[in-house]
C-alpha cells in the first residue's frame, strides 16, 4: 500500500510531469486560457495516462521488446479514440474548442514515457497508480495554471455560462496572460513554487529521518 501512495504522491509533486519533468507542455500552454478547457483536457488526460498505464503493465510479458513502442502508441490511441468520441458525444462545445489538442494526447511525451519507464517494467497496481498520479498532477498544475490566465486576463472566472468568481469593475485585465508570453510567465512562477514546495517537503523527510 505504501508502494502505491509513494507512486500516487511522486506524480503529483515530486516528478510532476509539468512543474518538474516539464513535458507535455504544449497543449498546456495552448489551452489554458480559460478554466473549462483545462479541467476536461485534464480529466482525458488522466483517463489516457491511467488505462494505457494499466494496459500495458498488464500484458507486458506478452510484448516483445523489439516491438514495444509501437505497442504502446496503439494502446494509447485507442483510450484517446474513446476520449474522442465521449468528448463529440456529452461536450461538444468543449469538444469543439480543445480540437486538435484531443487527437494529439496520442503523442503526449508523458503518456508515452511513462508506459516505456514504468508500466513496462511494474506490476499492474502500482502502474495504475503512477499513471493516475501523473495524471492528477498534469490536471492539478493546467487547472491552476488556467485559473489564474483566465481570471486575471479577464476579470472573471468562467464556468460555462455561469461567472464563479469577478474582480472588481475597475480592474484593467492585461491581455498578455492570454496570450503565450503570458502562459510562460505564469508557469514559469509556478515551477519556482513547485520546486520551493518539494525541497521544503524533502528537508522534512530528512529531518524525520534524523530524529529516527
Amino acid at each position: 500500500m505504501k508502494d502505491l501512495v509513494k507512486a500516487f504522491r511522486q506524480g503529483v509533486g515530486i516528478e510532476n510531469p509539468l512543474t518538474v519533468l516539464m513535458i507535455g507542455l504544449c497543449a498546456v500552454l495552448a489551452v489554458s486560457t480559460q478554466l473549462q478547457n483545462a479541467v476536461f483536457m485534464g480529466i482525458a488526460v488522466t483517463f489516457v495516462a491511467t488505462m494505457s498505464s494499466v494496459l500495458v503493465s498488464l500484458f507486458r510479458k506478452l510484448i516483445p521488446n523489439e516491438v514495444r513502442i509501437p505497442v504502446f502508441i496503439v494502446v494509447i490511441a485507442s483510450f484517446v479514440t474513446i476520449v474522442d468520441l465521449v468528448m463529440k458525444a456529452f461536450v461538444p462545445g468543449i469538444y469543439q474548442v480543445l480540437g486538435i489538442w484531443i487527437p494529439l494526447i496520442v503523442v503526449n511525451c508523458m503518456i508515452l514515457g511513462r508506459a516505456e519507464a514504468f508500466a513496462y517494467h511494474n506490476r499492474l497496481l502500482l502502474s495504475a497508480a503512477d499513471g493516475l498520479g501523473m495524471g492528477v498532477g498534469y490536471w492539478l498544475v493546467m487547472v491552476l495554471l488556467a485559473t489564474i490566465r483566465e481570471l486575471f486576463g479577464t476579470g472573471k472566472l468562467m464556468w460555462f455560462e455561469t461567472t464563479l468568481v469577478s474582480l472588481p469593475a475597475g480592474y484593467a485585465p492585461p491581455s498578455i496572460l492570454l496570450l503565450f508570453p503570458g502562459a510562460f510567465l505564469v508557469f514559469g512562477f509556478m515551477i519556482a513554487g513547485s520546486r520551493w514546495l518539494n525541497e521544503r517537503s524533502a528537508a522534512r523527510a530528512e529531518a524525520r529521518a534524523c530524529r529516527r
